[in-house]
């Protein structure tokens, strides 16, 4: 009498597991796409190429192209003309020229 009983309750806790995995299955499917994190650390007192390209969010050994690329994105999000900070353009600016391999200003 006792063991139909157990089986049940066995077979319904196997059941119900089974359910809540496959919805959770269903939610984390359908669950948007993280977006990409930014640098969110201070700033060193001189820059070096890994802070660049954690600022920009590329490699170190990263193409002119990409470089660029990245620049622009980051810039288009911080830039003063639209609300962002000068600082934080300044710094954007000077982890590209750093990427790039030197200054590129005409000072």
């Amino acid at each position: 009498m006792a063991t139909p009983l157990i089986a049940g309750v066995g077979v319904a806790a196997l059941a119900m597991t089974a359910r809540a995995s496959i919805l959770a299955f269903e939610a984390w499917k359908a669950a948007p796409p993280r977006l990409r994190q930014f640098y969110q650390g201070g700033f060193e007192p001189s820059m070096t190429k890994r802070e660049a390209g954690l600022i920009l969010g590329v490699r170190e050994s990263a193409a002119k192209d990409k470089v660029m690329a990245a620049h622009r994105k980051v810039m288009v999000a911080n830039h003063p003309d639209a609300g962002g900070s000068d600082y934080i353009a300044a710094k954007i600016n000077e982890a590209k020229d750093k990427m790039l391999g030197g200054k590129n200003t005409p000072f």
